[in-house]
């Protein structure tokens, strides 16, 4: 089997790819960047500039999935021109996937694509399921629900699609984890705000194999890619700081500090998302770091 991956060389397409290539699963990737073009055994990279709707159609030879992964990160400043880009790198990429296919006549039979929790309100109180209907009225509200729009047109090329909605990704080199313990490790560790918010979050390794997991079954609709128990903002502080070794001295850290350093990103930090993984649970997968502790001892153990 070959498998087609956008993002496959950003903090969770690398995972994947690891799991791929241990399940023997050949993998073709698009990457922007020619220098990183290479043809290995199982791993075949393909050039694409969907700014100009350039793309290698070569790409889709042989190959009977795509697992979408591609967007520029949202761990950045957010201007005008960066929040364009946070939107149309998602986007506009899919529309060339679905352009080339219908344009070359490939023959797809799956799509799974990267979502996010983004989609859901901030809400204390609220437990989250697929089947919520009202869409945060946030800047990342906005760009998940055009996300998964654009998406779901896979589904006119005669494509099975399935969505997963990614919470907070925690691993060892990338993501959030290492700019959380930063502050702990030098004894300046504390909540945001409150420190009630709800931290929907998940093992990269877990996430990965629910990527797989979703191709494997070719399973369909929509699934939150969280681990089965959410915990607050203080509760994720308290215990790397704990597994770390590190006191926690200093009070919370106010709303309006972070927002003068992060600008209005900052809401990353204090949105409330309590999300539910029954669903995928329902369909037989089974999460090797359900609980918290275990997760982090072994990415920062």
């Amino acid at each position: 089997m070959t498998v087609l991956i956008t993002g496959a060389t950003g903090l969770i397409g690398q995972e994947i790819v690891k799991q791929c290539h241990a399940q023997g699963i050949n993998v073709h990737y698009l990457t922007t960047s020619k220098s990183k073009l290479s043809t290995t055994d199982h791993y075949k990279g393909f050039y694409w500039n969907p700014n100009t709707s350039e793309i290698d159609h070569t790409c889709f030879e042989g190959v009977s999935a795509i697992i979408n992964l591609v967007g520029a990160s949202i761990s950045k400043r957010w201007t005008d021109n960066y929040k364009k880009e946070i939107l149309e790198s998602r986007t506009q990429t899919a529309q060339l996937l679905q352009d080339t296919i219908k344009t070359h006549d490939y023959k797809i039979d799956y799509v799974v694509s990267a979502s996010a929790i983004g989609i859901y309100p901030t809400s204390l109180t609220n437990y989250y399921e697929e089947n919520h209907t009202e869409i945060s009225s946030s800047f990342l509200g906005e760009v998940v629900e055009q996300w998964e729009a654009v998406v779901e047109n896979f589904k006119a090329l005669g494509c099975k699609v399935a969505k997963i909605r990614i919470g907070l990704v925690l691993a060892k080199d990338g993501g959030a984890l290492p700019e959380i313990v930063k502050p702990i490790k030098f004894g300046a560790g504390a909540a945001f705000g409150s420190g009630k918010q709800w931290q929907s979050w998940i093992h990269i390794t877990d996430l990965a194999s629910l990527f797989m997991y979703a191709l494997q079954y070719q399973l369909e609709g929509i699934y939150n890619g969280v681990a089965p128990n959410a915990v607050s903002n203080q509760e994720l502080t308290k215990l790397a700081a704990s597994i770390l070794k590190r006191p926690l001295i200093l009070p919370n850290i106010p709303k309006l500090a972070m927002k003068l350093v992060l600008g209005k990103m900052h809401i990353l930090l204090f949105e409330s998302q309590r999300v539910s993984s029954q669903k995928i649970e329902n369909k037989g997968f089974n999460f090797k770091y359900a609980n918290l502790r275990p997760a982090l001892e072994d990415l920062l153990g």
